[in-house]
């Protein structure tokens, strides 16, 4: 069986460093380790739209803006298929079909599908396209043959939910979708890396995120501003390294090669917490450190944005040439699911001649 990915992003707006570590740059690793046939890389402005109905721009400012990070974190066209979903109609139907396969109260058990209607104060007024997300998950996880789809923990319930429409519809109309395994971030801290307030999962609406187009200034600036140890007030006073946010990021981005260039009066990260937890050590030196790191590996990106943003038509075409692809692949999906459903009317010949037959039989 082939391997096939299929993954995305909501493009509400930029891109940051938690998007970063928790899907793109294990999505550059995956492109390039020549183990996968074939890798679908959507930007969902349809699921975007499902709670930015009232505010259809800012979903549409974003479409070529998730593209250019994409391809600025070193995405390869040649390799990865970028698409838009709203422009594979394919997408929407199998949804359609999709939905007689699920009750509303398995969409409110949803465990994702709860905490986000909470998190955006939904309540009793829940959009329908909101509460079907799960089920257009679906849709565009089976439309491409996906079988391997990287999520973070937090997406568990979801892709738990396309497989059990999946066997659903396999039970009912034999053997048609294929079924989804999940592929998780390496690490804990990679699934749901903190902001820099140390109290969340960094998000746009909290406004606790460092982007991957942020300058240098910027980036030093978001550091020190970043949650420690409160109980860490002197210098030797002794700190306390977990629920520290500097350390968690520590934990993800620093190498040996960046202790040897910035902070060479220690060999390693075990090291630099020993000292911490034992007193003598202030914040700003930490925080200096994560800071040179941060900007080491926001640089090129942001560079590579800017030399993008110069020929803005090469991303269009990008977008434009990926839709096409993801098109015919879906349209095929679409075409095996109506005819295992019967209800491709006018591409089977046989069905004239059944309903002759029935019309027959009956007289």
């Amino acid at each position: 069986m082939e391997k096939i990915i299929l993954t995305g992003d909501r493009p509400t707006g930029k891109l940051h460093l938690g998007h970063f570590v928790g899907s793109l740059r294990n999505r550059v690793k995956l492109q390039n380790s020549g183990q996968y046939d074939e890798i679908y890389l959507m930007i969902a402005d349809n699921q975007a739209l499902t709670d930015n109905f009232a505010n259809p721009k800012k979903v549409r400012d974003n479409v070529l803006e998730v593209a250019l990070f994409y391809l600025a974190c070193g995405i390869d066209p040649k390799k990865t298929t970028i698409f838009v979903q709203s422009q594979v109609p394919a997408l929407a139907e199998l949804t359609v079909y999709y939905m007689n396969l699920v009750t509303v109260a398995r969409l409110h058990r949803n465990p994702t599908v709860k905490q986000e209607i909470k998190l955006r104060g939904f309540e009793e007024s829940i959009p329908s396209g909101f509460l079907n997300y799960p089920v257009s998950q679906a849709a565009d996880i089976t439309a491409f043959d996906a079988n391997v789809v990287p999520v973070g923990d937090d997406q568990l319930p979801m892709l738990e939910q396309t497989r059990e429409i999946v066997h659903s519809f396999n039970r009912i109309y034999g053997d048609t979708l294929i079924e989804p395994k999940e592929l998780l971030p390496e690490g804990l801290l990679a699934q749901r890396l903190p902001g820099i307030d140390g109290k969340a999962k960094m998000s746009k609406s909290l406004g606790n995120c460092i982007y991957l187009d942020d300058s240098d200034e910027e980036i030093r600036k978001k550091v020190m501003q970043m949650y420690t140890d409160p109980n860490h007030i002197k210098i030797t006073d002794p700190g306390q390294v977990e629920g520290n946010a500097v350390f968690a990021y520590l934990e993800v981005f620093c190498e040996k090669e960046h202790f040897e260039k910035y902070l060479p009066e220690y060999q390693n990260l075990e090291e630099l917490k020993n000292h911490y937890r034992q007193g003598g050590l202030g914040d700003v030196v930490i925080k200096k450190f994560l800071a040179n790191i941060l900007c080491e590996i926001i640089k090129p990106i942001r560079e590579k944005r800017e030399e993008l943003l110069k020929n803005i038509d090469y991303v269009y075409d990008v977008l434009k040439t990926g839709c096409e692809i993801a098109n015919q692949k879906a349209n095929n999906t679409l075409k095996r699911v109506k005819a295992h459903m019967g209800i491709d009317y006018f591409e089977n010949s046989s069905f004239l001649a059944d309903m002759k037959k029935r019309f027959n039989e009956t007289d």
